[in-house]
């Protein structure tokens, strides 16, 4: 039998221009089994997320959580090399307290420089200030010295935290299976008469599937990381009018103004 024989196609190639497609980085812990799902539910079919894992091993604390931060780098590095993104998530919300906004967006930017970094923290802070909330309680999985950071960072951003609840978890895998039940009853019992806005901390957590509920229970504003992760990088991206109903009052506010609040 003759070797089959290849010939080059006659058909002239083109391409699609570069900027065609919104594409995001995302940077998910290696246990992480919760950022990709969410942001597939969230996300318009046009937006494109593009995943690399950074090294981690649990439990949840300081310690390990500040061993990432070496490691940003080669994660960013991965993301489509030379592919332009409108934005890099780094998908943990202890660690971005715990670590701190400066460390992240060096590590990050020593591989991916000018491009905008997106922290769970930092797009808690910009929809608790859309929202026009100040006074919020707060619910983590998180041991409780992995929470500390979370509460002293919105402390140092001026917001008042009324309560703070934690579960006690030290494994971001079990903080991935909890039941909505589980997250809604927490997030009721962390909640007071006083408080304006109620944070789902942790993007392991899957929260995002109980806003609706609490939204409806409490009368109030729900934020979770990866909900507020993905709000900001689509405005980031030009979907100002992309707004999910499932996903809470954050998805229908008018942002124009919101969004030059947005740091690069």
């Amino acid at each position: 039998m003759a070797e089959p024989q290849v010939s080059m196609s006659p058909q002239q190639i083109g391409y699609e221009s570069p900027g065609a497609t919104v594409r995001f980085g995302l940077i998910a812990l290696a246990t992480d089994m919760t950022t990709e799902p969410d942001f597939v539910r969230i996300f318009p079919p046009e937006a494109i997320v593009h995943t690399t894992r950074v090294q981690y091993a649990n439990p949840t604390t300081p310690e390990n959580l500040r061993k990432m931060a070496p490691l940003l780098t080669d994660a960013a590095a991965l993301i489509t090399p030379g592919v332009p993104l409108v934005g890099i998530c780094y998908s943990c919300t202890s660690a971005a307290a715990t670590i701190g906004v400066d460390t992240v967006e060096r590590s990050i930017h020593a591989a991916r420089p000018g491009i905008p970094v997106v922290l769970p923290t930092g797009a808690a802070t910009l929809a608790f200030k859309a929202l026009g909330v100040n006074r919020i309680a707060i619910v983590t999985p998180y041991l409780p010295e992995a929470s500390e950071a979370v509460a002293g960072y919105f402390a140092s951003q001026g917001f008042d935290v009324a309560s703070h609840h934690c579960l006690g978890l030290a494994d971001d895998r079990d903080m991935a299976r909890l039941s909505k039940q589980t997250i809604v009853e927490a997030a009721i019992a962390a909640d007071g008469p006083d408080n304006e806005a109620i944070f789902l901390s942790c993007t392991a957590m899957p929260a995002v599937g109980a806003i609706a509920e609490l939204e409806e229970r409490t009368g109030k504003p729900v934020v979770t990381s990866n909900q507020a992760s993905a709000w900001e990088m689509l405005r980031r991206g030009g979907f100002r009018d992309w707004r999910p109903t499932e996903y809470g009052r954050l998805f229908t506010l008018q942002l124009d103004g919101v969004n030059a609040g947005f740091a690069a």
